[in-house]
């Protein structure tokens, strides 16, 4: 299982389109990505442009070739896209022990 982390930094004062975007991006996109097993979106309190993406998938290979060289990473994009101050810091993880 591989975990992605998605640093997201908004425009400032879009939140609330920006939190409807991403749910329906992750509801109606990522959802149909083979190996995508999960996802979870945190917002930032002492920064209210931040918000952590993070995802879980099968192998890295489902995130990096599937779904970033595919079709519905561009419907993705035209989703969430518009609202990035910057292009998102993106870091895969691999679970080594959980309590």
């Amino acid at each position: 299982m591989i975990l992605e982390v998605a640093d997201i930094r908004i425009t400032p004062g879009r939140q609330a389109e920006f939190e409807a975007a991403i749910r329906r991006g992750l509801e109606a996109v990522i959802a149909r990505a083979g190996g995508m097993r999960g996802w979870k979106v945190n917002h930032g309190v002492e920064s209210p442009e931040r918000y952590l993406l993070t995802i879980f998938w099968d192998t890295l290979e489902d995130h990096t070739v599937h779904f970033r060289g595919g079709p519905l990473f561009a419907e993705w994009r035209a989703i969430v896209g518009p609202y990035f101050a910057q292009p998102p810091l993106v870091e895969h993880f691999e679970l080594i022990g959980k309590s």
